[in-house]
């Protein structure tokens, strides 16, 4: 097996866990962690550096993966591309949509494969979901309810102050996975309300938020999102593919409808009529078996592929930038208290 040769850049939360999956991979070698803080760099017994172009100098890895702070994710990752080095970064790409266009033409100009870290579209079960609903099982879709409500702890904001400061609030960091799931189910959205507050927390960033959406196909959704609810309606509490969370085998985050049936995610519980369609006729319910696995694992079995030139992007510079578009457009949308297009 090819070794290819990583850097991870960022060696905070979820750094730590691109960095112990590259030490885990039997086809990947970490090679550097890139970090300030040397007490976040060193000790995991390669070279450690403080800034990410002498780094690419000395190092010259195969390949990159940018999780640092959202708002160093350009720099970062226009390092990378300059050195044509294949990087993933993790989402958003940018905080604004100008600057993550500004990386996508960079790395389409440069031939540089562009990786961005929406990793559950590398998600197992979301992968079952989407071929549920391209095979018609659902019928036309029609609706779709969503939910990511759970309980941040303090010092998930001390660790970490820029999480306090825009571009650190839940709709750029765990709104967006929700956007390009939806996505991924019901195709691309073409306007989005919404409503936030910050009165929980008392941040410069929202806390909660409320989105009706309004896709291309015609379907209708809404949304709910909160990072100081105690509740477990969230990808990470309901999937299973993070046992660092608990696990809440009834609860689910979405609801797909068509005019045919309903699948809910991710326990894959699938309602179709048994007979004629109406409210009268008895469903019948089914639930899809699939072999969970960690998404930022098979992301990283990716990621290899495309640096070794056997893959293209999944998810491409410009599909993470159509991501970020329409999470943009919610806080827009939020900001202004109007609908805004995206």
């Amino acid at each position: 097996m090819t070794t290819v040769r990583i850097a991870v850049v960022g060696a905070g939360l979820i750094g730590r866990r691109h960095i112990g999956l590259v030490r885990e991979h039997p086809g990947c070698e970490l090679v550097s962690v890139v970090d300030p803080d040397p007490a976040a760099r060193d000790g995991h017994g390669v070279p450690g550096h403080a800034d990410v172009a002498e780094m690419l100098a000395r190092t010259a890895p195969d390949g990159v993966i940018v999780a640092s702070p959202n708002a160093l994710h350009v720099e970062h990752a226009l390092a990378c591309v300059s050195a044509g080095v294949p990087v993933l970064v993790e989402k958003p790409l940018a905080d604004t949509v100008a600057e993550a266009e500004t990386v996508v033409t960079a790395a389409g100009a440069g031939g540089v494969p562009l990786l961005v870290g929406h990793h559950r579209r590398h998600s197992p079960l979301m992968a079952a979901a989407c071929e549920v609903i391209r095979r018609g099982a659902l019928g036309r879709l029609v609706a779709v309810q969503g939910a990511a409500l759970f309980r941040k702890p303090d010092d998930y904001f001390d660790k970490a102050p820029w999480r306090r400061e825009p571009g650190g609030g839940p709709i750029l960091i765990n709104l967006i996975h929700e956007i390009d799931n939806l996505r991924a189910l019901c195709g691309d959205l073409v306007e989005v309300q919404a409503s936030t507050s910050n009165a929980v927390r008392g941040f410069d960033v929202e806390d909660t938020a409320a989105l009706t959406l309004r896709f291309a196909s015609g379907v209708l959704g809404s949304f709910l999102l909160s990072d100081t609810a105690a509740a477990a309606r969230s990808w990470e509490q309901t999937s299973r593919e993070n046992p660092d969370y608990p696990y809440y085998p009834d609860e689910d985050c979405y609801v797909v409808a068509g005019t045919d049936g309903s699948l809910t995610i991710p326990t894959l519980r699938l309602r179709v009529f048994s007979g004629e369609r109406s409210w009268w006729t008895p469903f019948e319910t089914s639930v899809l078996e699939v072999a969970r696995r960690d998404p930022l694992a098979a992301q990283l079995d990716h990621f290899r592929a495309v640096v070794l030139g056997e893959a293209a992007p999944l998810v491409d510079g410009h599909e993470g930038l159509r991501t970020l578009r329409a999470t943009q457009a919610v806080a827009e949308a939020a900001r202004t208290g109007t609908p805004v297009a995206v």
